[in-house]
């Protein structure tokens, strides 16, 4: 498959700044797959839209993991934290990252990130570097570049259920969850820690060429006792049907997938899907039209954008049934 054939044409003014209030006051556009309904609705009513479903959610919670550092030489620097790899160690993007050196130590350059040291360890690819990190990140929300405002709340960039940190970036088909909500709606939790893979665009001409560096996830046995026996399972993003699918091909309950789901892929366990609108020529757009189908996302695409749909991080949902 092309990368231009997950392109499209999005007015500015629909990518969406800041999160409505309340939660699931956001829209929700419903597909149905067998029979090609389609429905508008609030997120509030998506209880009853899924009915017996067995919901699965991703607890991750998104680290502070922007540091604005500078180095000796007086050159500013800004480091994204994507992954823990063992105490006082991470994976990290730093830009700019031509002239950074083994070695070198980065101090912060602001008041949140005061006392923040950062040491460059080793370098890998893309700007990634092995950092060392003295203490916990303590910076700001790392929010996606096409946001231009800080939240009101910075929680709100954080699902309601956010539990295990470790994140570069949030499940963001689960912000829409009031507590309120989620408790009308059976489900179990799963955690994969969100980094690079997410939100990285394809640079390579096809979606085949394009190569993911996997990401770290952990199931409990009796969450995926349920998952597994359940009649019908509704996968709450992206990030979670990777998760679930990994599981239903045989991976370990803890361990890292670079399961690349794109048109074409069978859907073992993962049956319905809720997920926000993506940005064009990435992975997470690729996973949905590989559940919805490449010619009805576009359709859906269409709709969303006549209908004035908010999009990405903190725009509307769309359910695939």
């Amino acid at each position: 498959m092309r990368a231009n054939d997950l392109d499209y044409e999005l007015p500015a003014e629909l990518v969406a700044q800041q999160p409505v209030e309340p939660r699931d006051a956001s829209r929700l556009l419903v597909f149905e797959r067998g029979t090609g309904a389609i429905r508008h609705r609030t997120f509030a009513e998506l209880p009853d839209e899924v009915d017996r479903r067995l919901a699965v959610v991703n607890d991750t919670r998104v680290v502070p993991a922007r540091l604005r550092v500078g180095r000796a030489t007086g050159g500013a620097v800004e480091v994204l934290l994507l992954e823990r790899l063992e105490d006082g160690v991470w994976e990290a993007l730093a830009r700019p990252s031509r002239r950074l050196r083994v070695g070198e130590r980065l101090r912060a350059c602001n008041t949140l990130s005061q006392g923040t040291s950062v040491v460059l360890l080793a370098a890998l690819d893309e700007g990634r570097w092995r950092v060392r990190l003295e203490g916990e990140p303590h910076g700001e929300v790392p929010l996606p570049p096409y946001i231009h405002e800080q939240p009101r709340d910075p929680e709100r960039y954080q699902t309601v259920y956010a539990h295990e940190p470790g994140s570069a970036a949030a499940p963001t088909a689960g912000l829409h969850f009031t507590p309120e909500l989620l408790a009308r709606v059976d489900h179990v939790s799963v955690t994969l820690h969100v980094g690079l893979d997410t939100f990285r665009p394809l640079t390579a001409g096809t979606l085949e060429e394009h190569v993911l560096h996997g990401e770290r996830y952990r199931v409990e046995p009796d969450a995926w006792a349920r998952i597994e026996s359940a009649d019908s399972v509704l996968a709450v993003g992206t990030t979670t049907t990777r998760v679930v699918e990994t599981l239903a091909r045989g991976g370990p309950l803890e361990g890292r997938t670079d399961l690349f789901v794109t048109p074409g892929f069978e859907f073992r366990r993962v049956d319905a899907l809720l997920t926000n609108f993506h940005l064009p020529r990435t992975t997470l757009l690729a996973l949905v039209m590989a559940f919805a189908g490449i010619e009805q996302t576009r359709e859906l695409y269409g709709i969303a954008i006549r209908e004035r749909y908010r999009f990405y991080s903190f725009g509307d949902a769309m359910l695939v049934l």
